[in-house]
């Protein structure tokens, strides 16, 4: 086998798989090689080609495109008839320093999500079938674009957020929705870390209906409203007033290139060799954390999904500082976002799973890769 295969079709593919004697790296464009652990793989496997729409249905709600397809021309596509992906993709472009956004196989891989997953969901929420080829080299088809209820086991959710190493994917099917007609963020200054999570607490605990809520540390808490203008005027008075302290309102332009801001992690953008972590924690332990850490070290972090994610920058060092993040947490997990190769070979990119867990992801793993070829090592260790 050559150093990389690019093949044209889902028979094509299969031969290939089949015919594999050494483990590979999937790639589409390459965009997100930097997440996740360095792939134990000499060659790749090549699926751009499997890119383009294969079926976009705006009144049913549904798009269908390969995996290869770039996520700009998805949004392009959709946005011209008023919708949007809901859980809001982020770009993290310029984070890992590639020159695009990357695919549809590759935000599912990765589940990736921005800050609406507060209100729309995950991903995973929004995946309504997949198809692929699994490690053994056999095609399969799992879900549909129509939404059914039925008794089994949900192939598309188990695949979204796997990177690469179950099955490489050819084509998603995803629900998609109507864009907000508008969107004001009301932004409220000179809070600490506990108050800032109060203040998001409350907003998201209110029938005021918050889209999105962020702390950025020296700047404001934001809090977004999106929907029809009178509705969002409306929520904002409300809003405003069981704050019961100044706020700024924000309209649709400016608020709009805040979140985008916020979503994207452009504030960690310039220090490319600085590790950056991303904490799926309890909001109320947000700020604990982010005190023992000071303790201990100079970082820069942000709070999105009102405080249940925490962004950290930390200094260059050769573990990443997996050791001293994770040790300030009490629960959750950790995910290391950008790190030279080195760092990301040497420690756990991913929250280390309890022994009952590693080894279903070790029965899962096996059974959609039998020979463990695809791409090795980019989650755990030996799988």
């Amino acid at each position: 086998m050559s150093s990389a295969v690019k093949p044209a079709s889902e028979s094509e593919l299969s031969e290939a798989l089949r015919d594999l004697e050494a483990p590979v790296e999937i790639v589409g464009t390459g965009t997100r090689r930097g997440l996740g652990r360095p792939v134990q793989a000499a060659a790749t496997l090549d699926l751009s080609g499997f890119a383009g729409i294969i079926a976009y249905e705006p009144e049913e709600l549904i798009l269908e495109a390969g995996a290869g397809t770039k996520l700009s021309d998805v949004e392009a596509l959709i946005g011209a008839r008023g919708q949007q992906l809901a859980f809001e993709p982020p770009d993290w472009s310029a984070l890992l320093g590639s020159a695009h956004n990357g695919t549809l196989g590759g935000l599912v891989s990765c589940n990736l999500s921005g800050p609406r997953r507060l209100k729309a969901g995950a991903v995973r929420d929004h995946i309504l079938g997949v198809r692929g080829v699994t490690g053994a080299g056999d095609v399969f088809k799992a879900g549909a674009r129509v939404v059914k209820n039925v008794t089994g086991y949900d192939l598309p959710k188990l695949l979204t957020g796997s990177y690469g190493t179950l099955a490489a994917l050819t084509s998603v099917i995803l629900k998609v929705l109507p864009a907000p007609e508008t969107e004001e963020t009301v932004a409220l200054t000179g809070l600490d870390d506990q108050a800032a999570v109060a203040a998001m607490s409350l907003a998201m605990q209110s029938p005021c209906e918050v889209s999105a809520a962020a702390h950025v540390p020296g700047e404001a808490v934001y809090l977004r409203l999106e929907g029809i203008a009178a509705s969002v005027a409306y929520r904002r008075d409300a809003l405003a007033k069981l704050l019961q302290q100044p706020v700024e309102v924000m309209a649709a332009k400016s608020s709009a290139a805040t979140w985008r801001a916020i979503r994207d992690g452009q504030m960690f953008a310039e220090n490319a060799r600085h590790p950056l972590w991303r904490l799926s924690v309890t909001p109320s332990e947000a700020p604990a954390i982010i005190r023992k850490l000071r303790e201990k070290t100079d970082l820069r972090y942000l709070f999105d999904w009102a405080g249940g994610l925490v962004w950290i920058e930390v200094p260059s060092s050769q573990d990443a500082s997996a050791a001293l993040v994770r040790g300030a947490m009490r629960g959750g997990h950790a995910t290391l976002i950008r790190a030279p190769e080195a760092a990301r070979g040497a420690v756990d990119v991913f929250e280390p799973q309890p022994a009952a867990l590693a080894a279903l992801t070790a029965r899962v793993k096996d059974s959609f890769d039998p020979r463990h070829l695809l791409n090795p090592g980019r989650m755990y260790r030996g799988l």
